[in-house]
């Protein structure tokens, strides 16, 4: 395995479930002789020892407390498997029963994330490097609670939410392989032709709102390292959060027709400004971030205008000569692994000691207000507030979600953006500490920093708690896909109901009456989900030796 700080690739370890991910589930199994492997289990283990990746298994067995078997039986049934299977590196075991309702359970049995923790710290990585594979959905809360990667291989007994809930879905362990394999290798560095020099300046683009500015700076970071200078061409709507990404020396805002939500008419002299304007920044070359639903080729004819002479995209489209390096993408591939892959084949890596997540410049956080400044860290923060209604949950309910956690004794301070201050009033009522309206992005970015978890939709906030390295509860519409929009390589507990009819659609305001994917959410969830966020709970099981 590759020693910290010599890192490559996205990956260090897989983790498996046992029962109904690597053998077929018998209930309570005490016998080795009714060990019967999932056909093609020792072919995707094999692969993936042979990528120089570690192998574990995170697994619940609760009938050693249920008094269904021993340990020397779990043990026999673990060697059975392992003689079938391989070799793991580790084996990480919950012998606990489920807790009663509403009763503090271990901490180690998944939903919670302490089994993967402690499985990470075995094998001298972190729970961010590891991917958790498994077929139900405590399996992939216990991953994203983590700060993994999860990947679920759903059998019949699935049920069909869990599924829908998912990061992400294949069909059989092969898959699951593949889908691994295919993002560690999306981080290798394509070899450039040539003896092409180091680049005096490189124009990066993401002209787009503060969430996706804010999950392409793991890309920028790595253009950085390997250019003098990097030029970031920003939208009015990204630019606070990209004053806020290592690795920028410049920025160009500038609002673009084929890319803004609500556009001005494309004008010949405002199109030639910008020509006129990205001369001036002299680049060598280029590279285009985008989404998967825009196109980067308008940009780039502007830029073969400007007189650049090497540029770099994403496109499903035909290029012809607007682009010297077309790179296509996966659909489903997290943003931040998307635009990494860009600046990759590129040429672009990020230093050896530098992980793949979200960062903001040290220097960058401001004051949080009074009230958050004198409270003592680890409070909850509540931002009600969302970039599109979509995805924003109904005030009353998070109202409701601040007098849960504040009944259950946690203070709650509730933020919103510009705009926002009769809206946070209003969700933060007796119970919470309204803030809104006294924050710039660095300043909500220095309460996010100093709280325990963000309770928040899919929006900018979510992302500014990734780069502080905040634990999420993700209230998540459903519109986009939650394995590429989520709040990346943090840990996050998702919240909605996510087979809701707007699945997928990307619409902006919710097409289904009642707005069901988040109006559906029980208070008492959120606050279960703070819980399994806590984060001493989950290091104190990972601490602790298991049989």
């Amino acid at each position: 395995m590759p020693a910290a700080g010599a890192r490559a690739g996205l990956f260090d370890a897989v983790l498996f479930d046992r029962d109904g991910t690597l053998v077929h589930d018998v209930p309570y199994n005490g016998d080795p002789d009714r060990v019967r492997v999932v056909d093609g289990a020792r072919a995707a283990l094999d692969r993936v020892r042979a990528a120089g990746l570690r192998v574990g298994v995170v697994s619940n067995q609760s009938g050693l407390a249920r008094g269904l078997f021993d340990a020397d039986d779990l043990a026999r049934v673990n060697a059975r498997i392992a003689e079938l299977l391989g070799p793991f590196d580790t084996w990480r075991i919950c012998p606990h029963a489920e807790p009663p309702v509403d009763a503090p359970g271990c901490g180690c049995r998944k939903p919670a994330p302490g089994l993967v923790h402690a499985a990470a710290r075995d094998l001298g990585t972190a729970a961010g490097r590891c991917v958790v594979v498994g077929d139900i959905g405590a399996d992939m809360t216990a991953a994203t609670a983590a700060g993994a990667t999860g990947i679920m291989v759903p059998t019949p007994a699935t049920r069909p939410e869990e599924v829908a809930a998912a990061p992400a879905v294949v069909g059989d362990l092969a898959g699951a392989v593949d889908l691994i394999l295919r993002r560690q290798r999306s981080m290798l560095t394509a070899p450039v032709a040539g003896t092409r020099r180091r680049p005096r300046c490189v124009l990066v683009a993401r002209p787009d709102s503060a969430g996706d500015v804010l999950v392409t700076g793991p890309a920028i970071r790595a253009v950085a390292a390997g250019a003098d200078r990097v030029v970031l061409l920003c939208g009015p709507r990204g630019r606070a959060a990209a004053e806020l990404l290592p690795g920028v020396d410049e920025l160009v805002e500038w609002p673009l027709p084929w890319i803004d939500p609500r556009p001005e008419p494309v004008d010949r002299a405002a199109v030639d400004r910008l020509v006129d304007r990205l001369a001036r920044v002299g680049a060598d070359e280029a590279v285009l971030f985008t989404s998967f639903h825009q196109s980067a080729l308008p940009l780039a004819l502007v830029l073969r205008m400007a007189g650049v002479d090497r540029i770099s995209a994403i496109s499903d489209d035909y290029p012809g000569s607007l682009l010297d390096l077309r790179h296509r993408v996966s659909l489903g591939i997290p943003e931040v692994e998307r635009a990494l892959s860009l600046a990759a084949v590129a040429g672009f890596a990020l230093p050896a000691d530098d992980e793949p997540v979200l960062r903001l410049r040290p220097d960058c956080l401001g004051p949080p207000p009074d009230a958050a400044a004198s409270a003592e860290p680890g409070y909850v923060v509540v931002h009600p507030g969302a970039s599109v209604d979509a995805r924003a949950c109904p005030p009353e309910l998070c109202a409701r979600i601040v007098e849960r956690l504040a009944a259950a004794g946690r203070r709650v301070m509730v933020t919103g953006g510009p705009g926002e201050d009769e809206l946070s009033a209003r969700v933060a009522g007796r119970a919470g500490t309204d803030l809104g309206g006294q924050t710039s992005l660095t300043g909500l970015a220095a309460i996010i920093a100093r709280a325990g978890c963000l309770v928040v939709g899919n929006t900018g906030p979510a992302h500014l708690a990734a780069a502080v390295g905040t634990p999420v509860v993700s209230l998540f519409a459903p519109t986009v896909p939650f394995g590429q929009w989520g709040p990346y390589r943090v840990p996050t507990v998702r919240l909605g109901r996510a087979d809701a009819g707007c699945r997928h659609t990307r619409a902006t305001s919710c097409p289904i009456p009642g707005h069901p994917c988040l109006s559906e959410i029980e208070p008492g969830s959120v606050l279960a989900a703070v819980r399994l966020l806590d984060r001493e709970p989950a290091l104190a099981a990972a601490r602790r030796g298991g049989p």
